[in-house]
């Protein structure tokens, strides 16, 4: 379907690919992975025409139709979310289309004289529009919406209003509508919550198409793809299978690959200890001549590439008060919607809580208001004594000096530590080599993320607040993350849609209530999410059947 033969591509000094070959067969489900700058985007752009190689060859078939889905989203206003997200499905998008300005001028007087034209047009594009199945149209976007978490008075009101996730969504509608022949997702489920994920998975694992996509996910690259497309060093290696088969697979090819090269290097030191031993013998001349040529026609191994996580080492946080949070009688409602009515809460020292439930239940409003940076309408947050917490949320990001590098920005907030010290922070949190040297304002959002990160947990609170704290955040960082925080020996509150990060630290569950915040109380489960799961039979909380 999509064949990349021998592909090479350079910027500037950096090479991208090299001799680099690739297919992507009908119906395929590819997990495309590899490290920050090795190329994932890049061959994105050459599937869409966006950019080229520098030599080699790819060819797509000619009516092959293509559905992408990028981290950076146009502009949106000026339509209900409805019709931003039919806008995107193609032809039956611009019939749909074409057929409400029909509509329209039908009823405008100024056009009464070309209303014969309007009538005829109408009808050539009603006939098409229903032979291609457009009158489904509207439920099947409807469907993709609601399971994508919008709310039904979201999905008929104005895109432009909404915030810049939500439009993400709303971008991932309209390349679904569009049923494609390929689907290219570059981090699908960044912007999406836990509900949102499973359904999405669902729908990618029936989906009829080809898929290549990006994920930082592992649970959902495990549970969609059934073959992993890894670049790195300018190459490009397939193997069969989901993303724990990979990784396996791989570490036994490393093995594989060490081991040859060590039996290569033993060969080739025991050659040259003769040639050095028999060089200056003439009885021996001819034998050493035939080594040395033999030794230049070998091709030399390489050790494999080895990505260094580097271990990030938590200080050990102050003690705080037993009771680190009490919630009393929050209420808080956004115009009619009622997020909260008399919720009780108490966060004692040591817990680790997971707070799940459906788009609308307010888990961010409940973390803002325990952060102080939102108020309840009624009702007291006492925080207890000796506290020092750690707020982490995207607005966080901007807390950031622009005007500075990396490695300023961690000088400047940790002046009194070694320069070591602050380089192995910098290097916890994936900035290696020249990367610190990088100016905050040239970072993009996973790095940013991974600064903030840092910032926070160097000097590190007793009480963590944490509002998905692994968006953007690659494979080797959230493991990273998950294995230091294990050992943090403060206490935790959080929202997160990885499933990694909810059974690997929490230690009990808050399930908030349903969209209107009435329709259960919330739920304290006393166990860790992995048990809460089994129990209540169900992955994404606030989903029941």
């Amino acid at each position: 379907m999509i064949s990349f033969s021998n592909i090479n591509k350079q910027y500037g000094k950096q090479l991208i690919f090299v001799e680099a070959s690739f297919q992507l067969n009908p119906g395929e489900k590819v997990g495309l992975v590899g490290p920050n700058g090795a190329g994932k985007t890049t061959l994105f752009r050459m599937v869409v025409g966006e950019e080229f190689p520098d030599e080699g060859d790819i060819s797509l078939p000619k009516k092959l139709t293509i559905g992408y889905f990028r981290q950076d989203v146009e502009e949106m206003q000026g339509r209900s979310v409805l019709d931003e997200a039919i806008a995107g499905s193609g032809r039956l998008g611009d019939l749909h289309h074409e057929l409400e300005r029909l509509q329209h001028a039908m009823g405008d007087p100024e056009q009464a004289d070309e209303l014969d034209k309007i009538l005829e047009r109408f009808g050539e594009v009603q006939e098409e529009y229903d032979h291609l199945g457009g009158y489904s149209l509207e439920a099947q976007a409807r469907e993709v919406l609601h399971g994508l978490g919008f709310a039904d008075d979201q999905i008929d009101g104005d895109v432009g209003a909404l915030s810049g996730g939500w439009k993400m969504r709303v971008a991932l509608a309209r390349v679904l509508l569009g049923k494609p022949d390929v689907l290219l997702m570059d981090e699908p489920t960044n912007h999406l919550d836990i509900e949102s994920i499973i359904w999405l998975e669902q729908f990618l694992k029936n989906y009829q198409g080809a898929l290549l996509m990006t994920s930082h996910d592992r649970e959902f690259m495990n549970r969609v793809v059934t073959k992993i497309a890894e670049i790195d060093a300018g190459e490009i290696t397939v193997y069969s299978g989901n993303f724990d088969f990979y990784e396996r697979e791989r570490a036994i090819r490393e093995t594989n690959q060490q081991a040859a090269f060590a039996r290569q290097q033993a060969m080739l030191a025991k050659e040259q200890r003769f040639i050095d031993r028999f060089r200056t013998h003439a009885a021996k001349a001819a034998q050493v001549q035939s080594r040395i040529k033999a030794l230049d026609k070998i091709e030399k191994l390489e050790l494999p590439k080895r990505r260094q996580v580097v271990k990030f080492e938590f200080r050990v946080p102050p003690r705080s008060g037993d009771q680190v949070a009490v919630l009393e009688g929050l209420h808080k409602s956004y115009g009619p919607r009622v997020i909260y009515q008399g919720l009780d809460f108490t966060i004692r020292r040591g817990e680790r809580w997971a707070v799940m439930g459906r788009n609308g239940a307010g888990k961010t409003t409940l973390l803002k208001m325990i952060a102080g940076v939102t108020q309840p309408d009624q009702g007291e947050v006492r925080l207890g004594a000796s506290l020092k917490m750690g707020y982490f949320a995207q607005q966080s990001l901007e807390v950031l000096d622009q005007s500075l590098t990396v490695f300023e920005q961690l000088q400047r907030d940790f002046p009194h530590d070694s320069i070591g010290a602050l380089r192995t922070l910098a290097g916890a949190f994936q900035f290696c080599g020249d990367d610190v040297e990088k100016p905050v304002r040239a970072l993009s959002g996973g790095e940013r993320s991974r600064l903030a990160m840092a910032r926070m947990l160097y000097d590190p609170p007793n009480f963590l607040v944490l509002d998905e704290p692994t968006n953007h955040l690659d494979l080797g960082t959230k493991e990273m993350l998950v294995e230091a925080l294990k050992e943090f020996e403060g206490t935790m509150i959080f929202v997160s849609h990885d499933r990694m990060f909810l059974r690997g630290l929490a230690s009990k569950v808050l399930e908030l209530g349903g969209e209107s915040g009435t329709e259960r109380q919330p739920l304290v489960y006393p166990g860790p999410y992995a048990e809460y799961v089994a129990k209540l039979g169900h992955e994404a909380p606030g989903i029941y059947h």
